[in-house]
């Protein structure tokens, strides 16, 4: 028995999106032209707003791939699938914008930024390397790990490795904290010495380690957590 009606997105949206241009339209109305039908028991309206709900709105949306669609909040796999790309279509062409750029990563500040863009919203931990120039701009990201330090068998070779290939001169580690709190755990800090220690003697340096998280941001460099010969 089919379920969804031959309901489409109102015609109004694609009009206002060809007039106007698609930066004109509300959050659930770029959804909604996406989702584009509800079901019988289910307007395309209330479909939408349940769908931003459930995900914890734009920045939720980001932690679903096409099975989160598709069967978490209940799309399909068709319709999860053309969110799910869009979606990353977005994320690629800001990751781009933001190599042309050669943003720089000169505090820890700028570093929060990145890691907001690209980390916000996630439900796992991802660990990147922001690779820098002499000036330290940013010139290369690169992720690591995923699933968090504790869960992989990451080694200071995997994360130096990409920095050696690429000939930064520099880097700065950034990962997050799904569950809010920022503060970096012991293994944060025992991984992030190796690794600095490793990079030393390769002549490249690790600039900083950033922990983002919901409730704000750690930088072991400013918590005086890179040194060796810190307290524990």
């Amino acid at each position: 028995m089919q379920t969804e009606t031959e309901e489409r997105p109102r015609p109004r949206l694609r009009e206002r999106a060809l007039a106007h241009g698609v930066d004109t339209l509300a959050d659930e109305e770029l959804v909604a032209i996406l989702v584009e039908r509800g079901t019988e028991h289910e307007p395309l309206e209330r479909r939408v707003r349940r769908l931003l709900a459930e995900a914890g709105g734009l920045p939720g949306l980001l932690g679903h791939g096409v099975g989160g669609f598709a069967h978490e909040l209940g799309l399909g796999l068709a319709c999860g699938a053309r969110l799910a790309a869009a979606i990353e279509l977005g994320v690629r062409a800001a990751r781009l914008a933001h190599d042309v750029e050669r943003a720089p990563a000169t505090s820890a500040h700028d570093v929060e930024r990145w890691a907001r863009r690209r980390l916000s919203g996630l439900a796992h931990e991802e660990l990147w390397a922001l690779l820098l120039d002499t000036r330290h701009r940013i010139v290369g990201e690169r992720m690591l790990a995923r699933g968090g330090l504790h869960a992989c068998a990451l080694t200071a070779r995997d994360v130096l490795r990409p920095v050696v290939r690429e000939a930064a001169s520099a880097f700065v580690l950034v990962h997050n904290h799904p569950g809010g709190d920022p503060c970096p755990s012991r293994e944060d800090v025992a991984f992030t010495r190796t690794v600095s220690a490793g990079a030393s003697t390769l002549g490249v340096t690790l600039v900083d380690h950033v922990v983002v998280a919901r409730d704000g941001f750690v930088s072991l460099l400013e918590a005086g957590l890179l040194d060796e010969m810190a307290s524990d």
